[in-house]
C-alpha cells in the first residue's frame, strides 16, 4: 500500500496483479475511493497489473484545501505512474475518473493505451450546479447532500434489493473529506473538454447507464460521436454502473481492453 508525495500532497495507491501484465489504472468517482472497484478487482487482476489511486481529497490520500483543477488531478495520476514506474497504462474511470481518463488521453497521449470513460461527460454538469453543491456541502456537511447523491448513484430497485451495498457507499461518501469533496467539485465546475475530445487518438469505450440522471446516455453518446472510432456500452444502471451491473461492466471493459486492435 504505497504512498507518494506530489506538490506537498500524499497520494495513496494500490497495485495488484501480475507484474508483467499490461497496466490498467482505475480512477474512482467524486465522493468514493479505490473501493469503488472491488467488484472488478478479481477479474481484472487475472489479465492486468491493476493500479488504483485515491484521488487527491479522497480515501487515504491527503485532502489539502481546494479548489482543485482537473489538470492538477491529472498530473497526480501521472506522478503515480512515474513512481511505480509505468510508461503506459489503460485508463478506466467513472464520472470524475472518466473525465480524467479523457484529460490524460489529450494531455499525455504517450502514457495512455486505451481509455474507458464511464458515466461521465466532456462537460459534467454546470457551473451553477457545482457552485451550489460546494455551498451546501460546506455550510451543512456531506450528510446534507447524501440522499441526493445516493439516489443518483443507484436505481430505486437496486437501493431496495441491495441495502448493505448502498449503505457502504453512503458511509464512503459521508466520511469523505469536506475539503477534498469541495476541491474536487471545483475541478468538475471548471472543466470543459467538449471542444477537445475530437483530438483523442486512444481507442475508447464509452460506458453509460440507462437510468443515469447525473450523466444521461445522451452525454455519453456525444463523447462516442466526437472521439474518432469510439465504441459504446450501455448498461441497465444509474450512475455507478460498475457497482450496479458489476458483471456486465467487468465483462464489457475486460473484452475491450483485451481484444487486439
Amino acid at each position: 500500500m504505497p504512498d507518494i508525495r506530489v506538490d506537498g500532497c500524499r497520494l495513496h495507491y494500490d497495485i495488484d496483479g501480475p507484474t508483467d501484465a499490461p497496466a490498467l489504472m482505475l480512477l474512482h468517482s467524486l465522493g468514493t475511493t479505490t473501493e469503488l472497484w472491488s467488484g472488478q478487482l478479481d477479474i481484472f487482476c487475472g489479465s492486468f497489473r491493476v493500479v488504483r489511486c485515491d484521488l487527491r481529497g479522497h480515501g487515504r490520500s491527503d485532502a489539502p484545501p481546494g479548489p482543485y483543477a482537473l489538470a492538477r488531478l491529472g498530473h497526480d495520476v501521472l506522478a503515480v505512474l512515474d513512481a511505480i514506474p509505468l510508461a503506459r497504462a489503460h485508463i478506466c474511470g467513472v464520472s470524475l475518473g472518466g473525465l480524467l481518463a479523457m484529460w490524460l488521453a489529450l494531455h499525455a497521449p504517450h502514457r495512455v493505451d486505451r481509455i474507458v470513460p464511464a458515466n461521465t461527460a466532456a462537460r459534467l454538469g454546470t457551473h451553477d450546479l457545482w457552485s451550489e453543491r460546494i455551498r451546501l456541502a460546506t455550510a451543512s456537511g456531506l450528510h446534507a447532500v447524501a440522499d441526493t447523491v445516493i439516489k443518483r448513484w443507484f436505481t430505486a430497485s437496486f437501493r431496495q434489493d441491495y441495502p448493505a451495498t448502498v449503505n457502504r457507499f453512503r458511509e464512503m461518501f459521508v466520511t469523505c473529506s469536506l475539503d477534498g469533496y469541495a476541491g474536487a467539485c471545483a475541478a468538475l465546475r471548471d472543466a470543459d473538454l467538449l471542444d477537445d475530445i475530437h483530438r483523442i487518438e486512444a481507442p475508447t469505450l464509452v460506458v453509460t447507464g440507462r437510468h443515469d440522471a447525473a450523466t444521461p446516455p445522451a452525454v455519453g453518446q456525444l463523447i462516442a460521436e466526437r472521439v474518432p472510432g469510439a465504441r459504446r456500452l450501455e448498461l441497465d444502471a444509474a450512475h455507478l454502473c460498475n457497482v450496479e451491473q458489476a458483471a456486465a461492466f467487468t465483462s464489457g471493459v475486460h473484452d475491450f481492453l483485451s481484444t487486439s486492435r
